[in-house]
């Protein structure tokens, strides 16, 4: 789960109730009921999941890759009187999740994509240049850290993940410029990454950190995010039943971009054109609720600043079949650079 804000006056917690970002948008848009399912994608803090429960004789199945996220969750699960389970896993496999569980299908799945601001203060983690740390930025407990990809992959292949999932335009002599760090001493820590940086990208009063650009396409890359995101946004299609409700809430141009072109191409009605009339199209198997993403208002963003760039999209399932999952994207991917394919 993203960044959140605390609000100690939750009811029956001696804790403070942490808050998601368009929190309360994302739970009316969810419209959760009594006896309904839905599934915590992203469970983090437990926001969403402490909505959702609120309302009398739901079930929430809440997922996170993060084991110390789950851990953080016995609590409410011992409170919710079986009405939540808490499963580490990737989010992408939701729909094995709830099979798992016993269920075929669910009444809505809410997602609040990318890095927690729990993962982001704590340094020991490796997602922020703002505390020194290991250079891990690993969300689970599994795979390559960040200083394993770096001290890896070849200088194209450094370019491409910072141009492709950071958007950094000096993407090139970010990558030079690491290439001849790492062949001094290894680049092991945030703080000196974010050194190396920033002395290729410069940057002005009141612009962003220039390591911003860097680190966000390490830790998307390291974690697989956007492949995920895909993969998640197709598994919540096929386990959603009619009438069932999609919310994700996304922080970032290039996560906001996939929910968007998901979204739109699963509502549009298809037709065949009049020169390939006997093409059948498949048949719109979401209505969008949000014509318009959902952004926090001046006094979110005043509380809690990360809330800026956050952006919610939601649709309501329809009773046609899931359509065919599309092929994911041809970018760099962690299996090939970490084997140097």
């Amino acid at each position: 789960m993203n960044p959140s804000a605390p609000n100690s006056s939750a009811p029956n917690s001696s804790t403070p109730r942490h808050i998601p970002v368009l929190g309360r948008q994302a739970v009316e848009l969810l419209s959760p009921r009594d006896g309904g399912i839905y599934v915590d994608a992203t469970f983090g803090a437990g926001g969403y999941s402490r909505a959702i429960l609120d309302t009398k004789g739901t079930r929430v199945i809440g997922i996170d890759r993060d084991r110390t996220a789950i851990a953080g969750g016995f609590d409410l699960v011992d409170r919710s009187a079986g009405r939540l389970t808490l499963v580490e896993d990737r989010f992408s496999n939701l729909a094995d999740i709830c099979a798992a569980q016993g269920i075929a299908s669910v009444d809505g799945v809410v997602m609040d994509v990318g890095v927690s601001s729990m993962q982001l203060d704590e340094a020991g983690r490796g997602f922020s240049f703002r505390n020194d740390g290991p250079l891990d930025m690993r969300m689970g407990h599994d795979g390559p850290t960040a200083a394993e990809v770096i001290a890896k992959a070849s200088e194209t292949d450094l370019a491409n993940i910072i141009y492709i999932f950071g958007e950094e335009r000096h993407s090139r002599g970010v990558a030079r410029a690491i290439v001849a760090a790492r062949k001094e001493a290894p680049i092991a820590t945030t703080r000196a990454l974010a050194d190396i940086v920033a002395k290729v990208v410069r940057s002005k009063p009141g612009e962003i950190h220039p390591a911003t650009r860097t680190f966000q396409a390490l830790r998307i890359f390291v974690n697989q995010e956007l492949d995920e995101l895909h993969l998640a946004l197709a598994a919540a299609e096929r386990v959603l039943k009619p009438g069932g409700r999609l919310v994700v809430v996304s922080f970032h141009s290039l996560e906001d971009r996939i929910v968007k072109n998901f979204l739109s191409a699963r509502a549009t009605a298809g037709g065949g054109s009049r020169h390939q009339p006997e093409i059948a199209h498949a048949a719109p198997s979401f209505v969008i609720l949000t014509k318009r993403p959902v952004m926090a208002d001046d006094d979110e963003i005043s509380a809690n600043p990360r809330a800026r760039s956050a952006k919610l999209r939601a649709a309501e399932r329809t009773d046609a079949p899931a359509h065919a999952a599309a092929a994911l994207p041809a970018w760099p991917t962690l299996d090939e650079v970490m084997r140097g394919g």
